[in-house]
């Protein structure tokens, strides 16, 4: 009887969630949505949104810092619930997060973070962790020996200098491995291409690629490709989009590192909802048994 009642109260609550949530607007400013990547993401934060009765009113940076301020002043203006921001740039992005502060519209950001303004909550990958995890996947493949080129994305974003620093940290235990060049590709495939066509001219004798995204990766697999040298080298990405996955499967990249883009824009307009309904969130953290055993 207990146990039903305690279901009964949980599903009332769950309902006046929704119920209320028919009130309420989110903002989504995302970076770009010319990456498959953030694509998802937004489609996990309108299959959210539907579920809950809410209006999502999703914004596109175009890679854009000032753009994306815009787009932010805009939603202030419009007196929107709350803002959820996917940065362009974490520095570019602080008077935009202030300016929300000021106008008293909380500010969930996803996968990428601003460095300054009140914040109510990020939600992102550990992509420090990730970045080891690549540096160790081409440690095993090379035997701890080799020449390595990094691909960085956009490097005012807190996701390429979190997996940048993760991968160069990690590498360092590897004193056979060597990051031969190192240079910016902002997280585009064409970039990624041209860029990994001057290195090929300077380092053609380069064992592994890492590129802190996958469009960055299938853009130097081209490069590879077109050098003769795909065989040869190693390619490892991050983010696991369809394209990177495929590219897996055939061989011609290495490895990528998996994210969920979905499920961390569905879970930033869950968390919004629950925030404005309640004024609280709940971070459900896992219970473990411990027996004599």
């Amino acid at each position: 009887m207990v146990r039903k009642f305690g279901m009964f109260i949980l599903a009332v609550l769950f309902l006046t969630t929704v119920i209320a949530a028919g009130k309420f607007t989110i903002g989504l400013s995302l970076s770009t949505l010319n990456n498959p990547f953030f694509v998802e993401l937004r489609d996990g934060a309108r299959k959210a949104a539907d579920e809950l009765g809410v209006n999502l009113i999703v914004l596109d940076a175009q890679d854009n810092p000032a753009k994306q301020l815009n787009d932010i002043e805009d939603l202030i203006e419009k007196k929107v619930d709350l803002i959820i921001i996917n940065p362009t740039d974490s520095d570019a992005i602080v008077s935009a997060v202030e300016s929300a502060n000021e106008a008293g519209i909380p500010v969930i950001t996803v996968d990428r973070s601003a460095n300054g303004g009140k914040v109510l909550l990020h939600i992102a990958s550990d992509n420090v962790e990730g970045g080891r995890m690549a540096a160790r996947v081409i440690a095993k493949a090379l035997h701890g020996k080799g020449k390595v080129v990094e691909l960085v994305g956009i490097p005012g974003t807190s996701a390429a200098r979190d997996r940048g620093k993760g991968f160069e940290e990690e590498l360092k235990k590897y004193p056979g491995l060597v990051i031969v060049a190192k240079q910016v590709a902002n997280f585009n495939r064409a970039e990624g291409l041209t860029v990994m066509e001057n290195i090929i001219q300077a380092h053609p004798d380069i064992d592994a690629v890492f590129a802190q995204n996958d469009e960055m990766a299938l853009g130097a697999i081209e490069a590879l490709r077109e050098a003769g040298l795909l065989k040869k080298v190693i390619v490892v990405g991050f983010d696991a989009i369809p394209d990177a996955v495929k590219a897996v499967e055939r061989g011609d990249m290495y490895a990528t590192i998996a994210q969920q883009p979905s499920k961390m824009g569905y879970m930033a307009v869950q968390k919004a909802v629950e925030y404005l309904s309640s004024g609280r969130i709940y971070i459900p953290v896992a219970l473990k048994l411990v027996t004599k055993q």
